[in-house]
């Protein structure tokens, strides 16, 4: 059945961004349609392995209008973010409509027009949040189609037992990267090879038993200037000289890398023991496969039975908002953290920035900012509707780091 369905706005995309969005706006009685392709709720977290754990004090995650999660634990596993946001969705007085892929997206006069694989939708405003690693991005290298090992992105990395015995080669030691060498640190491979083309901005998980994510406040207040000399030299301080075991510095500071390149330092939580004890083996920049090995860039030749690529992700937006100019020349939006585009108003984005305290402080950020500026300019036209489940006048959500993208 074809559906054509209007509403004061739709955001696509029930993740944590999205679900935030939908609450600031509830909050202030403006209607709202969830657009989701899965059909439920936290379905990428899902099909993480098992002993995933956020990179993220539990201190700073929690989503507007709504209790940290019920979890003792320094940094919520898996099972405990996916219960959470399906508890989140379910207070929030907004229809989630699943199995619904979003076609195409066009301005047809004051509205967006929507196809979905369920029928179009209309709406002043459309709210996308569909996530800033949406699709895993795998590099192509020669002879890589001949290899005779497994070859899998770090996405679909499994429960860390099953590579005991194996000898595994992990490409990247970045933040995803750094994450499966964690892992695999406190299991039983039989050999590690870490292949880098540039050394990871990297720091300890805890300093002297404190979590040091638990800091990301701290960090904001700090001129931006000064954040690469600061992470350097936690890093030099806490962990060593990592070049004498091959990780080479990264021509970009930690600080400069978010900031500018939205790429986040990793935290070690037993990596860089496993490197200085030589059971992990940094072996240089990957440059080609053939049916038993794979070759690094000095020439050495190493016999992975398995290659986890930790080689990042991309939004994957071209299709939908390419045609719009809201983009940057790298796929991400112009305006990733809510800011208001003139150039296409009504259409925002959430969940695309990153500050240091982490994907969920951003996404209440992003929310707010949007909802309120939603409020603003359409008060006076928005039909109202009373919700049972969250008060009038919004949740308020300070940002808290000075230099956000704009």
């Amino acid at each position: 059945m074809t559906l054509s369905q209007s509403t004061s706005a739709i955001v696509i995309g029930a993740g944590l961004s999205g679900l935030a969005a939908a609450s600031e706006l509830r909050a202030r009685n403006i209607p709202v349609t969830i657009l989701e392709a899965s059909d439920r709720v936290a379905d990428p977290w899902r099909a993480r392995h098992p002993r995933l754990r956020l990179n993220i004090h539990r201190h700073f995650a929690r989503l507007p209008g709504h209790q940290k999660p019920n979890n003792s634990d320094t940094y919520l596993p898996r099972d405990a973010v996916v219960d959470y946001l399906s508890d989140y969705a379910r207070a929030i007085d907004a229809d989630i409509h699943f199995e619904t892929r979003v076609l195409s997206v066009h301005r047809d006069g004051d509205s967006w027009k929507i196809e979905t694989t369920k029928g179009s939708y209309s709406s002043p405003h459309l709210i996308v949040a569909t996530g800033r690693e949406k699709v895993p991005e795998m590099p192509v290298w020669p002879g890589m189609e001949n290899f005779g090992g497994q070859i899998i992105h770090a996405a679909d990395f499994a429960d860390p037992s099953e590579y005991d015995g194996k000898n595994i080669l992990v490409i990247g030691a970045g933040n995803s990267g750094t994450d499966v060498l964690n892992h695999l640190s406190r299991s039983n491979p039989a050999q590690v090879w870490v292949s880098v083309r540039h050394g990871p901005s990297i720091l300890p998980s805890r300093i002297f038993g404190f979590p040091m994510q638990r800091m990301a406040n701290l960090f904001t207040r700090f001129p931006k200037w000064s954040l690469d000399p600061i992470f350097a030299a936690m890093q030099r301080l806490f962990l060593g000289n990592l070049q004498r075991f091959g990780l080479r510095r990264h021509k970009l500071g930690g600080g400069s890398r978010m900031l500018k390149d939205g790429v986040t330092f990793a935290l070690d939580d037993g990596f860089v023991a496993a490197l200085k004890a030589r059971r992990f083996d940094a072996v240089g920049e990957t440059v080609g496969f053939s049916p038993n090995t794979v070759e690094m860039a000095s020439g050495r030749m190493v016999h992975p039975d398995v290659v986890i690529c930790a080689t990042g992700y991309r939004a994957d937006l071209d299709g939908l908002f390419g045609h719009l100019g809201a983009l940057d020349h790298k796929g991400y939006p112009r305006h990733p953290m809510g800011q208001e585009d003139l150039q296409n108003p009504g259409l925002w984005f959430t969940g695309y920035g990153l500050l240091f305290q982490g994907f969920f402080h951003a996404a209440g950020v992003s929310a707010n900012r949007i909802a309120t500026c939603i409020e603003a300019s359409d008060s006076a036209s928005f039909p109202t509707q009373s919700s049972p489940h969250l008060p009038p006048g919004g949740h308020q959500y300070a940002q808290s780091i000075e230099g956000t993208s704009q």
